[in-house]
């Protein structure tokens, strides 16, 4: 399987990644239509932080399962552990070197319709909601 580095965009924080890199994802959730994600989804076992983890902050909202790591100095998305496939991340592929996105498939996926169930739940955050 091929590897890649992939860092912020300051450099504070790098990563290295095992996986054949077939498909990419978009999603129409709040949180990725903001941050313009194009991500791959990677097991676990093949991301491994090579620096700077002290660096990533953590960003979780609603049910608290995905967790959505960024730089704290350049802000940089870089991967998150996916809140459908919570021994997955989904790795921002714009933060890996010599990478060409432009080769690979890209499949929209379904994230407005998640449910929603934080009570303080800004009403902008869409999906059928559930009482908590």
């Amino acid at each position: 399987m091929p590897t890649y580095r992939g860092s912020c965009h300051c450099g504070a924080v790098t990563f290295s990644l095992v996986s054949d890199i077939a498909e990419l994802t978009t999603c129409d959730c709040s949180l990725c239509r903001q941050k313009n994600a194009l991500m791959t989804k990677v097991h676990e076992s093949g991301l491994t932080i090579e620096r700077g983890e002290e660096q990533l902050s953590v960003y979780e909202w609603n049910t608290h399962r995905a967790k959505h790591f960024f730089c704290s100095r350049c802000g940089i998305y870089t991967f998150h552990r996916k809140r459908a496939a919570p021994d997955h991340f989904g790795v921002n592929v714009f933060c890996l070197e010599d990478f060409d996105p432009n080769n690979v498939p890209v499949r929209a996926t379904e994230g407005i319709g998640m449910s929603v169930v934080d009570r303080e739940a800004r009403s902008q955050w869409p999906g059928p909601r559930e009482a908590s």
